[in-house]
């Protein structure tokens, strides 16, 4: 009876299965949030903190080294080896043709240090000649090291065989050999290294040196003139 006049009055069947999706809603919800909205948190592996806490404290000594390498460089102020000729000879000119240069050049070179508590390490040395800037002999120098105030005599015997130099340049050297005046570069490259402590410090130096000589076979320096220059 009640059924039939429920039906009469129109109320609304619900369905039996309402009440089941209503209930299962709230789980596929959840679910779909822990597959595409928020991420599930991770903790971060002990490797990783090895890792970071390592290159901190490698940082932290790169800094440290710097800091002490500046201050010892500072405090010890190194000062560049110098480098000039004292004494020249100049035994041999001549030619076997009109553009091809025999001769023989003899200089000695010194080397100082001036640092008072650095000690310097001339790792290579190469000395050239030119006239008129016209390469016309080298030579090396076996490397060798100078202890703080030092100084070092070194003979550097220039050969020059069978050189071509250009017409006018030969006629040049010609007229002043019989003028007994005669001018050359020397040409010094050398790379040095500094010790401080347990720090290295290398890089290359330049000198470029005039000189005057009186002709062969005395080819002495003429009055004394020779001028040094670091480039």
């Amino acid at each position: 009876m009640l059924t039939s006049v429920e039906e009469e009055l129109g109320t609304p069947k619900q369905p039996r299965n309402q009440h089941s999706q209503q209930s299962g809603a709230p789980n596929s919800l959840a679910n779909t949030r822990a597959i595409f909205g928020q991420p599930r948190l991770q903790r971060t592996k002990p490797i990783i903190w090895c890792a970071a806490i390592m290159c901190f404290i490698f940082s932290l000594v790169l800094i440290f080294f710097g800091i002490a390498t500046l201050i010892l460089y500072l405090s010890m102020k190194p000062r560049n080896p110098t480098f000039d000729i004292p004494n020249a000879s100049l035994n041999v000119v001549y030619f076997d043709s009109p553009q091809y240069l025999n001769g023989e050049f003899t200089l000695l070179a010194n080397f100082s240090n001036p640092n008072r508590r650095i000690g310097v390490r001339f790792e290579s040395l190469n000395i050239e000649l030119f006239y008129s800037d016209r390469l016309v002999s080298s030579q090396t120098i076996k490397p060798f090291t100078q202890r703080p105030r030092e100084n070092r005599l070194q003979s550097v015997n220039l050969i020059s065989s069978l050189v071509f130099l250009p017409q006018d340049v030969g006629v040049k050297l010609q007229r002043q050999v019989e003028n007994n005046r005669v001018n050359y570069n020397a040409r010094g490259t050398f790379k040095v290294r500094f010790n401080v402590g347990l720090i290295h410090l290398s890089y290359s130096l330049y000198s470029t040196c005039q000189i005057e000589m009186t002709s062969p076979p005395a080819g002495d320096i003429a009055n004394g003139k020779y001028q040094c220059a670091k480039q």
